[in-house]
């Protein structure tokens, strides 16, 4: 049975984007659409085909596959398909069948373009690059959304003065927004306004908030800017600044929320640690680095940007401690070399970080030395940096173990072995050490080993498959029946692990590209780009890899820095259900594309089981 235009209407009035057009775009839209009927396991289109337009699911289900026949995903009712062909050259990037009886709007390439030219919400939402824009941390370029604290303290009219003082003291705030039981804002209280207006009268303890409070208090909407507030702060000399968004209060920004913003800044934490005396000076400083993320994510800093500016404060740690040490211990009685991997190898830390380090000695240590200073040496360093927030590594992959405290020529031997029978545990071992990065001490140790190690391992197949096969062990969230695969039990249930499942498969298919390609750079976007430089990777192929990496690590950040204004400690947890759908269809689209480049890479060069 054929759709009519007013039953599409109706039904593209429930999918976004199209829910947000005008009523006259939305009516000329509904005639454009045409109506395909596809029966259950009948092709839609396969790759490499010419596509007749965007997909769009009125009825049944439909299985995607990429280039190399693995499924990509299963797409329900409102999915969209065949966009990135589409964005592109018109040539399918993907094929598509009918997992049962289908009906599926098509609508066609013209008016397809024609809609991304005369609508820029629409065009937005198909943008899967998502290019962070590029501004300095100030509040003349910060929204505020981006300052205000997501989970003002409401209390409703009528709690008495007493109560609304206690549920301050409590919360450790200085002012409760009052609401009605629908979220409209009707007033609010501060603590100069109890002590002004109650205690200061004499009025009773039980006197409802509605008679002290500030009713119809000035509001800005979250898309005003940071220096809005500073002005209507200064203008009207208040500290409290509800933020109001359709009416209901979304927000708060005060005057600590300003001051804080502006207080940190990477270098000032850098100078301060290069002058401290102790690990536990340096403790007090590395402390501020959660509100350094806040401000540089508010500031619409690239996620590349924010991870490099974090982890240099890891770097300057380390290297006091480094000095520090040898105050203590004494010259050192051979050269050293202090070395990260992890995410501080590869520049990409951000608010939750544990420490992965080694220690490379000259060969001309002795064994006593070995045993004595250095094992001293590296422990008040590992010890120093777990003071200073840290954390000891669960895998015990630090340089206080006297493992990953050796002569170079053990470390040659470490890496020849992992190379000629990469087993299991060689490949966990490689996937760690081939992201070292030197950060104090003699880097020569270091230089002749990475070239001839990354020589030896590109040229070597079978330790490549293997390396290959290692990488896909960690999968993007995908649930193949439409949707984000959340984690199903424990204290995270229901929430995205968007370390180990979102940017983990990316870190782990650029360390594949670049050990193919010989490649010395050991930052993740780094390796990306070169690998497209050199011919690893299509240009089209590093393009999408990128955004989608991008948007996946700024959601990632966004997450932290949520966490962080609202009080709670970082983590990597983000539950889907907090996102709006446009940015859920987005986030599920760049691990679509994590997935077709795993499947590729796995395709290109074999699985070893």
């Amino acid at each position: 049975m054929s759709l009519s235009p007013e039953r599409i209407l109706r039904f593209l009035k429930s999918v976004h984007p199209y829910d947000g057009l005008p009523v006259d775009a939305q009516d000329g839209l509904a005639d454009a659409f045409d109506v395909w009927e596809v029966d259950p396991g009948s092709s839609i289109y396969e790759f490499g085909n010419r596509l007749p337009g965007l997909f769009i699911i009125y009825e049944g289900a439909v299985e995607v596959r990429d280039k190399n026949g693995a499924v990509i995903s299963h797409l329900g009712l409102h999915n969209s398909f065949g966009e990135r062909g589409l964005l592109r050259d018109g040539i399918a990037v993907t094929s598509a069948r009918a997992d049962e009886k289908s009906k599926l709007l098509v609508l066609p390439p013209p008016a397809f373009q024609k809609l991304l030219a005369e609508h820029q919400s629409v065009a937005r939402f198909f943008d899967r690059a998502r290019k962070t824009p590029s501004a300095r941390n100030d509040l003349a370029t910060s929204l505020a959304r981006t300052l205000m604290a997501t989970k003002p303290i409401t209390c409703p009219p009528e709690t008495s003065a007493r109560d609304a003082a206690r549920q301050m003291r409590d919360s450790h705030v200085s002012s409760l927004c009052v609401t009605e039981d629908n979220g409209a804002l009707t007033g609010i209280v501060t603590v100069r306004d109890l002590s002004a207006k109650v205690l200061a009268d004499g009025r009773p303890l039980e006197t409802p908030i509605r008679d002290v409070m500030t009713t119809d208090p000035i509001t800005l909407a979250p898309s005003a800017i940071g220096s809005d507030v500073l002005h209507l702060m200064m203008e009207r000399r208040i500290g409290h600044v509800p933020i109001v968004e359709g009416g209901r209060l979304v927000g708060i920004v005060t005057q600590t929320d300003l001051t804080r913003f502006q207080a940190v800044s990477s270098a000032e934490l850098v100078g301060e640690i290069a002058r401290a005396a102790s690990a536990e000076e340096m403790a007090k400083v590395t402390a501020q680095i959660p509100g350094l993320l806040v401000q540089l994510v508010a500031g619409g800093s690239r996620h590349e940007v924010v991870t490099r500016l974090i982890t240099d404060i890891a770097d300057t740690v380390t290297r006091r401690l480094l000095t520090l040490a040898e105050e203590n211990l004494g010259p050192p009685p051979a050269r050293y070399l202090w070395l990260a991997c992890g995410s501080q190898g590869r520049q990409e830390q951000t608010g939750v970080c544990d420490q992965d380090n080694c220690l490379f000695l000259d060969d001309s240590v002795t064994q006593e030395d070995q045993e004595g200073y250095f094992a001293a040496f590296a422990k008040f360093v590992c010890d120093g940096l777990n003071t200073c927030g840290y954390v000891y590594c669960p895998g015990d992959m630090m340089a206080m173990n006297p493992r990953w405290c050796q002569p170079v020529n053990v470390w040659k031997g470490y890496f020849e072995g992992w190379i000629r029978k990469p087993d299991p545990e060689a490949q966990m071992l490689s996937s760690v050490m081939f992201d070292l990065r030197p950060i104090g001490g003699h880097t020569a140790l270091f230089d002749d080993l990475q070239k001839t190690t990354l020589t030896a391992a590109s040229q070597n197949s079978i330790f490549v498959a293997h390396m290959v096969s290692n990488s896909l062990k960690h999968t993007p969230p995908l649930n193949l029946v439409r949707g984000l695969a959340t984690i199903r039990s424990g204290e995270h249930k229901n929430a995205l692990d968007m370390k180990l499942n979102g940017v983990v498969p990316v870190v782990d298919l650029a360390r594949i590209y670049a050990l193919q390609g010989q490649i010395e750079a050991v930052n993740t976007r780094a390796r990306l780009v070169e690998s497209r430089e050199k011919g690893q990777l299509s240009k089209s192929g590093a393009s999408d890899l990128l955004d989608a990496y991008d948007l996946i690590a700024e959601s990632r950040l966004l997450h932290q820095a949520g966490l962080v204004k609202d009080g709670m400690p970082p983590d990597n947890f983000l539950v889907p259900s907090t996102l709006s759908d446009f940015e859920r269809s987005h986030l599920r689209d760049a691990f679509v594309v994590v997935k077709t480049m795993q499947s590729a890479i796995g395709h290109g060069r074999g699985i070893l089981s």
